[in-house]
């Protein structure tokens, strides 16, 4: 270890105040993906929120989760999607970032995040869920499992991936994304938004093959 590094205990953590200990432990991670979740209720109220913590829980079937915060509030997002079991991911990109932080504002059920922050709901036929027009990357879910996190009442939510919209042209041939072209941006802690920069891609990782760089 890095003797140079400074050494941050448990008790050290619980000392800080709450926004230095949320700021903290949210920066943790590192660079996170940034989605915008689409959902609507029974009557058709559309709703946004940012996300940060989308993860991949597998390939077949395709299964994509995000955790949820707890249930001390109305949240929205959670109750849109347990009721319709449809719901879209959206990624950030550079020109609404803005836009999509303006979600996380807690606005009153009956308003639409869209119409708040100016963003544009992107309707498609058979899709009860609204995706994000300004979005380069959007992927249609329907719900698959929902886990109730007893240490902290967190909630994960699993769907499973219907449809994605991408342009072809940012669709690689071994079928990986290329999300720089796409402008799709990273987020740190709370608050923080960075664009993203490829060092390399490698080769699949053997241990009698040396690495290469695709």
């Amino acid at each position: 270890m890095n003797s140079e590094l400074k050494h941050i205990c448990r008790k050290s953590i619980e000392a800080m105040d709450k926004i230095q200990r949320v700021n903290f432990v949210n920066s943790l991670p590192g660079y996170k993906s940034l989605n915008l979740v689409g959902t609507t209720n029974g009557t058709g109220q559309t709703n946004l929120s940012i996300v940060s913590t989308v993860t991949h829980f597998g390939s077949a079937p395709p299964l994509l989760g995000y955790v949820s915060r707890p249930e001390s509030v109305d949240r929205h997002t959670l109750s849109n999607i347990l009721e319709t079991g449809s719901y879209t991911f959206n990624q950030v990109g550079e020109s609404f970032f803005k836009q999509a932080h303006q979600t996380s504002a807690r606005y009153p059920r009956e308003i639409s995040e869209f119409e708040a922050v100016g963003l544009t709901p992107k309707w498609i036929e058979g899709i009860t869920a609204p995706f994000v027009a300004e979005s380069s990357v959007t992927t249609h879910l329907k719900l698959i499992e929902k886990i109730d996190i007893k240490a902290n009442g967190t909630v994960l939510v699993i769907g499973e991936v219907i449809d994605v919209f991408a342009s072809e042209n940012n669709l690689k041939p071994d079928g990986n994304i290329d999300l720089e072209a796409t402008g799709t941006l990273a987020g740190s802690g709370l608050d923080q938004y960075s664009k993203p920069e490829k060092l390399a891609r490698l080769s699949y990782a053997k241990p009698d093959r040396p690495l290469s760089e695709l």
